[in-house]
């Protein structure tokens, strides 16, 4: 499926949600570590779900059907 987006405009768009992901999650563990450490690990729920959705956004862009 197309979508009329360039390969560069593609990249670009993953790299933006590899920072945001990174910066969203070095907050949320920041927070946890400062006001819960003793408790459970809660921002492990964030991670995994959007690791999971940040790992299809990579499958996507670096497939190769994408370049045909």
């Amino acid at each position: 499926m197309r979508t009329g987006k360039s390969e560069r405009q593609l990249k670009a768009g993953l790299r933006v949600h590899v920072i945001c992901y990174v910066v969203a999650h070095v907050v949320l563990v920041v927070v946890w570590w400062l006001f819960t450490p003793r408790h459970f690990f809660w921002p492990l729920y964030s991670l995994v779900a959007w690791g999971i959705g940040l790992a299809f956004h990579i499958k996507a862009v670096s497939s190769p059907s994408r370049r045909g």
